[in-house]
């Protein structure tokens, strides 16, 4: 199927998605809910593929306790290729934590900081963004700038840009939503720019300094930049409710990851071992520890209990933006948490 078909169905799936979803979503969601939870993860894990998912892995480790893996349905559907705990998954906006974590970096090396403002790192958008000159570098990371988000475009995920410069150029010019500092979105324009002030400022790509800084102290070699970096067969397949075919290969920017790569880095984050004291309290200030991420055919929660010192990584490769599948799985990962705590008496 050419990229031209793909685009198109998915067009016509997202206004046939959001009609069938207005019968079957509450159903689905109340039922998987109240169900009595089974006796194993393993059990959820298998009834999950049930309830409108193609594949799902879950990743589970606790203290220092050897990890566990889970996995159900199908990597690759067409091939009949099952699911795989091992393979690498579009992990979309859990890529702002690493980002979050260089950005803290860079500022405890005064190579950045978190009060200049978006016209110093880039005055070329002065005049461009509005209020550049009074949107923070801090502001950026927490969402706090106004600038609008680039996914909420028309028509962004049905042709989305090939670049980055042809992503910001959608939201040039626009009005801010609010002024800078007064409210809080969720923008990924602002984390867009965030990854090219990092990229000025160290000279290279970005992902290389997140390699440099993250990946390579944590022994992580199964973390990359984008589709573009990975053998797809690597890659587990992306399914989007309504669409028959296999979408991994659209590019929306995602890094991969493993969910074991994905729970190492966050245990390191949490815990307090991927940065030093003083690293800890910069990042604090300015960033959560956790995080969930979506894009067509691609969903990911990351998760650390505190108080059972546990991370609890869950990927799931089916969506539909206007449908289910994300209420399903945020269902589904609360039950599996439950059952965890439950078996183990925490």
């Amino acid at each position: 199927m050419t990229k031209k078909q793909i685009k198109l169905t998915i067009r016509i799936a997202l206004i046939l998605g959001t009609a069938i979803s207005m019968f079957f979503v509450p159903w689905i969601i109340v039922k998987t809910w109240i169900a009595p939870l089974p006796g194993t993860i393993q059990e959820q894990v298998d009834k999950s593929i049930g309830l409108g998912f193609d594949g799902i892995i879950v990743y589970i480790q606790q203290g220092d306790k050897a990890p566990a893996f889970y996995a159900a349905g199908w990597k690759n559907r067409e091939r009949k290729i099952p699911a795989d705990p091992h393979s690498l998954f579009k992990i979309a906006s859990i890529g702002k934590l690493y980002d979050a974590v260089a950005i803290t970096k860079l500022v405890y090396a005064k190579r950045l900081s978190l009060d200049k403002t978006l016209a110093d790192y880039l005055p070329e958008l002065a005049g461009r963004i509005e209020y550049a000159d009074k949107i923070t570098l801090r502001m950026l990371v927490q969402h706090k700038s106004g600038i609008p988000n680039f996914t909420n475009t028309p028509n962004f995920w049905k042709n989305p840009p090939g670049n980055g410069k042809e992503t910001l150029d959608l939201v040039l010019d626009l009005p801010a939503n609010f002024k800078p500092g007064t409210d809080y979105e969720y923008s990924n324009t602002n984390y867009l720019l965030i990854s090219m002030i990092i990229e000025k400022v160290v000279g290279y790509r970005k992902f290389q300094y997140i390699k440099e800084v993250i990946l390579d102290p944590l022994g992580l070699k199964n973390t990359f930049g984008s589709i573009r970096d990975v053998n797809l067969d690597d890659v587990m397949s992306g399914y989007y409710v309504g669409i028959d075919e296999d979408i991994k290969t659209a590019y929306y920017g995602s890094m991969l990851a493993t969910a074991e790569d994905v729970g190492i880095f966050l245990k390191a984050l949490n815990e307090g071992t991927l940065l030093n004291k003083d690293e800890q309290e910069i990042y604090s200030s300015i960033y959560k520890y956790q995080h969930t991420g979506l894009v067509p055919g691609y969903q990911s929660i990351a998760k650390y209990l505190k108080d059972i010192n546990t991370v609890v990584i869950q990927f799931v490769n089916t969506t539909n933006f206007d449908g289910y599948t994300w209420n399903v799985s945020e269902v589904v990962n609360n039950r599996i948490i439950k059952i965890f705590r439950r078996v183990n008496g925490l």
